[in-house]
């Protein structure tokens, strides 16, 4: 009887932390109301992808304090609070529609998810035991089923016969914004336990372990990633849109497309890493990088554009999971301070829209593919460091 009352307290945990994953991918976002701000006040590309920009930015400065904060008063607490303050950034845009607004509103997105991915991740390996990468792969399979709705949502808003209660495209920050209320309430009445952890270790204990080569090589990968995840997010409906003459409502598939494929990537990732080996699959899925990236340089037709989104898209699903678990694992007894700089590395969703822009300002879309290839150059060198 008690093994069943176990064995069910450890299904809602897990249920619990889901749908926290699941809150976790309302920051995709970004990518499709970034185009529908530019659309809306005609900005132009630069001032646009400061949004994806600004949202990334967090994370550089919120991620190692979150390591700190986590050692204070935990993992779950920490999660907790990160949510609140992700459905607080989804109220703002409701308030009004200027850019200075949806600056505020993303920036409130970006620390809510920098605290979040930072305390989430290392909150499942208290409620698994095994794969670690295959359940985190699971996890951001959850998240993306998030990220991929998003596009469709406020599709539905901006083009319904009856425009969802006159907000347009902005009802799916209500939408989002009630289903993290609901992750709080779930997560709030779920019983964890996490284990003991060095409450003196601080900032400089943290930054100390880049001096590790193989965290940082971890590091630079996951910059690489979001990189080319957030860039892929915002570029491919520009790409569609400067090639094939679309408007932005044809073209806005392209983000659901790439969403779709590392949803099914995120899925068949994790039941594919309990049987194949780590370093094989990153390097297949480098591979699918590598090649979407010569398809969106130089493709001029949709099918061509469409396949190499499909590619990227099934190709960065995991990367993010394997270099963070093979960070945990490399040195368990700082799982939090770890953490803290693998999702600082995330500030790569900052570094990569802005230097696109710049580069998409000057050359066309050519010019953020270009930036993009970049991080799949890197990621082709991290394989080589994996396999010694």
């Amino acid at each position: 009887m008690t093994n069943n009352k176990s064995q069910t307290a450890g299904k809602f945990a897990l249920l619990s932390v889901m749908l926290c994953f699941f809150t976790m991918g309302f920051v995709d976002l970004v990518g499709i109301a970034s185009n529908y701000v530019q659309h809306d006040l005609g900005l132009t590309d630069s001032q646009a992808n400061i949004m994806p920009s600004l949202v990334f930015f967090w994370f550089l400065i919120f991620s190692v304090p979150t390591g700190v904060l986590m050692n204070k008063i935990g993992r779950k607490k920490t999660v907790l609070l990160s949510i609140v303050v992700t459905v607080v950034s989804l109220c703002l845009p409701l308030l009004g529609e200027s850019y200075a607004l949806m600056l505020c509103a993303f920036s409130l997105l970006g620390i809510g998810n920098a605290l979040m991915q930072t305390s989430l991740n290392p909150l499942v390996s208290n409620i698994v035991s095994g794969n670690l990468s295959s359940t985190l792969t699971f996890g951001q399979f959850v998240k993306a089923i998030a990220s991929f709705l998003a596009p469709y949502i406020a599709m539905w808003g901006a083009t319904a016969a009856i425009p969802s209660f006159g907000l347009g495209w902005r009802v799916l920050f209500p939408i989002y914004g009630i289903i993290g209320v609901i992750a709080v309430l779930a997560l709030s009445f779920t019983s964890i336990k996490e284990e003991p952890v060095d409450k003196g270790s601080g900032f400089i204990a943290c930054f100390k372990l880049l001096g590790n080569p193989f965290i940082l090589l971890c590091f630079l990968a996951i910059m690489c990633h979001v990189g080319i995840d957030v860039g892929t997010n915002t570029t491919a409906p520009k790409i569609l849109m400067e090639r094939l003459n679309l408007t932005l409502a044809e073209a806005g598939f392209a983000t659901s497309l790439y969403f779709i494929f590392r949803t099914i990537g995120c899925l068949s990732g994790s039941a594919i890493l309990r049987k194949v080996p780590e370093k094989i699959f990153f390097a297949v899925s480098v591979a699918m990088i590598v090649a979407a990236m010569i398809l969106l340089a130089c493709g001029t037709t949709k099918a061509l554009l469409y396949i190499g989104i499909a590619l990227v898209g099934f190709g960065n699903s995991n990367i993010f999971s394997i270099s963070f678990a093979q960070a945990l694992n490399h040195d368990p007894a700082h799982k939090n301070e770890i953490s803290g700089l693998m999702i600082m590395g995330l500030f790569g969703g900052t570094i990569f829209p802005l230097c696109m822009g710049v580069m998409s300002d000057m050359m066309g879309t050519i010019g953020a593919v270009l930036v993009m290839a970049v991080g799949a150059a890197y990621l082709i060198g991290f394989c080589f460091k994996m396999a010694k």
